[in-house]
């Protein structure tokens, strides 16, 4: 499991080196997961592969993740309850425009011809 988590962080590091290298304003992990994602496609490592056991392991922990966010909201309270409206209007902005994507993308995939089998 050690070299399994030694293969996410050295994605990572080398996602961060690529965006920094760059100057991209894509965040250094997510470039690093993307390049790991096309590495586990290229290499297809079978299940016992210390990566995958390190993901799964995470990713039963995921919700731990979310205790520093609510942290952060309990500590900026004050500045959350100041800016609420322009914060409700940014969120409310956002789902809408998500809402529209997907139904746009639906309405073009669904009118699309079915290929021949």
């Amino acid at each position: 499991m050690v070299n399994g988590l030694m293969w996410l962080l050295a994605f990572q590091m080398v996602g961060e080196l690529i965006s920094r290298g760059l100057d991209l304003p894509v965040p250094g992990p997510v470039i690093g997961m993307l390049l790991l994602f096309l590495v586990l496609l290229w290499r297809r490592p079978p299940e016992s592969a210390g990566v995958l056991r390190v993901s799964e392991a995470m990713l039963r922990h995921l919700q731990l993740l979310f205790v520093p966010a609510a942290v952060g909201v309990v500590t900026y309270l004050t500045v959350l309850r100041e800016h609420a409206l322009p914060i409700a209007g940014g969120l409310v902005l956002s789902w809408l425009a998500g809402l529209i994507t997907v139904a746009a993308l639906v309405t073009l995939l669904t009118r699309r011809p079915k290929a021949a089998s």
